[in-house]
């Protein structure tokens, strides 16, 4: 007589998310972001994860710096110093999550921090001999080097760094560079880019859509065509969501906000699509400020679309 299988058993356990908090804002010129993974928590972020399914690690939390502790930095990669002990404490914890199966989702804070998760990501891979892949969605292109950055503010320089260029110290983390292969990079929602961001973006090699693409071809094709290019020969791929992406009407609470952006039906889809995948590795989400946001539906809304990255199906 065969036994009966309880319906349980055939659906595979879901890894268990390590949420790490990471409150900077050195990398920006507006305060607030600081505020931001403090805002997601008062949202309710674990507890919305736990309703789908998934079991929490003790959730962790990087040390950073006060603007006001540090002294004044008026640089061309102002804050270099605390930002890169913060991003190297940042690879750190991440690569550790790794190691344990669990899968990181770090909150910010500004894009400073992809500095370090990204490098942590690639490192616990690099060590098994495989690589990963990196959607970035962002208005901005965030591809400054110190050189060509009109601000200095490093928040707008991590995809430069990860990708190889621009400073030496902080395209180093974890010991080498780059951290990731421009033809498993693709950046979605640009549409305010500096002169030397264009350069980069065609010299680099990565894949680029603006939202002038999105408006022609449409979210679901380009979902496609990057699901393919960052899971190409890659162990999976790693999600730098930067809230900015979004239009300012979807998502009100940041301080780089571009009007003209992608809706919250769009950036719904390309989580959901990650998620089909069923290879994102890890996920940020940075540039939330809520001081800057209207009773915190900023931080309401964003756990919406990360729980749609995690899986959350109307069917």
């Amino acid at each position: 007589m065969s036994q009966a299988i309880s319906p349980i058993s055939l659906v595979a356990a879901k890894p268990r998310i390590q949420i790490i908090g990471v409150p900077i804002d050195l990398g920006a010129s507006r305060r607030g972001t600081d505020g931001g993974p403090s805002a997601l928590r008062v949202a309710g972020l674990g507890a919305q994860l736990e309703s789908i399914g998934y079991r929490l690690a003790v959730e962790k939390d990087i040390p950073v710096p006060t603007m006001e502790s540090c002294s004044k930095d008026q640089s061309n990669t102002r804050y270099k110093a605390e930002i890169l002990r913060v991003c190297t404490a940042l690879a750190e914890q991440t690569r550790r999550a790794l190691a344990v199966g669990d899968i990181p989702l770090i909150i910010g804070g500004d894009h400073s921090i992809a500095h370090g998760s990204v490098s942590g990501v690639s490192a616990h891979y690099r060590e098994q001999g495989e690589s990963v892949g990196l959607l970035w969605f962002d208005a901005h292109g965030d591809i400054n080097t110190p050189k060509t950055s009109p601000s200095g503010n490093i928040h707008g320089m991590p995809l430069a760094h990860l990708l190889g260029y621009g400073d030496t110290d902080l395209a180093n983390i974890m010991g080498y560079s780059p951290k990731v292969r421009p033809e498993n990079v693709v950046l979605i929602g640009i549409r305010d880019i500096d002169a030397g961001e264009r350069e980069l973006i065609h010299q680099s090699g990565i894949t680029a859509y603006t939202m002038r693409d999105i408006d022609e071809l449409g979210m679901a094709r380009i979902c496609r065509e990057a699901m393919k290019i960052v899971c190409n020969g890659t162990a999976g791929f790693h999600v730098s969501f930067d809230v900015d992406g979004c239009d300012p009407s979807v998502i009100p609470g940041s301080g780089t906000l571009v009007p003209g952006g992608v809706s919250f039906r769009e950036a719904h889809l390309l989580l959901e699509y990650c998620a089909d995948t069923q290879k994102m590795l890890s996920m940020e989400v940075v540039e939330l400020n809520p001081f800057l946001d209207q009773g915190n539906i900023s931080a309401e809304r964003t756990i919406s679309l990360i729980k749609s990255a995690f899986g959350k199906r109307v069917l």
